[in-house]
């Protein structure tokens, strides 16, 4: 019985852990994705109007308040600003991870909560800070990015993207296994499979997520190469911070708290020696 008493404190944290698992599985997601119209063509023009938004897990806390964001088909634009400001909230909302409370987000004058998410994202093309990665051969990983895509079509992508090279250098070339998560290879290896895999699929409109920033010097350089090519002549948002990943968008948006409170192109912002874009710039140099 003393044993057992003893015991009470854990027994008790246990349920109470497990009653917090199965209140998460209970919970009914607010994105329905397998209902509404299917998505047959893409412009790219990319608009949030009047956009709130708050996290489920976190319904007090508003991450947007009355947000608006235009990107124009074929255009790129870069999100700027402090950890928290909202910048991947951005990308969320574009993938309908989450949607938004109230108003809309769209797509060519399309409101993307009334598509099937599977037909969205179809249009769409993300490379974050770390990619996924599966735990098979490096050609199947970038294969998941075109269904069917022939050795050709993945062997361009992957020179496009910077990769052939040192895929090539391995042992077993295009068979070589990754591991979970890509973990055999470097952290810019890792990221060029992902963007070969996105220039295979050739979407629409491109997200990157922070890209680069956990790249060494020589490794950005790469990848950044890859990625300008990737970009080209394609509707692309830019969620970063370092310089070299932002100064050639043709917009700029710097974010704080939710709200956008400076645009422009690198070299109009940067002339603003009071403004939050050149005061983020400085604190790189």
């Amino acid at each position: 019985m003393g044993e057992t008493l003893a015991m009470a404190p854990d027994l008790l944290k246990g349920n109470q852990m497990v009653a917090s698992v199965f209140e998460v599985m209970d919970r009914k997601t607010e994105v329905l994705g397998d209902v509404g119209e299917e998505l047959m063509t893409v412009e790219g023009t990319i608009e949030l109007r009047g956009v709130q938004f708050s996290y489920p897990s976190r319904p007090e806390v508003l991450i947007f308040k009355d947000f608006n964001l235009r990107v124009r088909s074929g255009k790129s634009m870069a999100l700027v600003g402090q950890s928290g400001s909202g910048k991947s909230s951005v990308i969320s909302l574009i993938l309908r991870f989450y949607d938004p409370t109230a108003v809309r987000v769209m797509i060519d004058g399309k409101d993307i909560k009334k598509l099937k998410i599977k037909s969205l994202r179809r249009h769409i093309g993300l490379v974050q800070q770390e990619p996924t990665l599966f735990a098979t051969s490096i050609y199947e990983n970038i294969l998941y990015g075109k269904e069917g895509a022939s050795e050709s079509e993945v062997i361009e992508a992957t020179k496009l993207a910077n990769a052939h090279t040192f895929v090539s250098s391995l042992p077993e070339g295009y068979s070589t296994k990754v591991g979970e998560r890509g973990v055999q290879l470097s952290g810019g290896q890792r990221q060029r499979v992902a963007i070969a895999r996105a220039i295979l699929k050739n979407p629409e409109i491109l997200l990157l997520d922070e890209a680069t920033s956990a790249l060494d010097v020589e490794s950005e350089r790469v990848v950044q190469q890859a990625l300008d090519r990737l970009m080209k002549n394609r509707t692309t948002i830019v969620v970063a911070h370092r310089l070299s990943t932002i100064k050639n968008a043709d917009q700029i948006s710097v974010l704080h708290d939710g709200k956008i409170i400076e645009q422009g192109t690198h070299s109009s912002l940067i002339e603003n020696k009071n403004g939050a874009y050149y005061k983020l710039i400085n604190i790189q140099q």
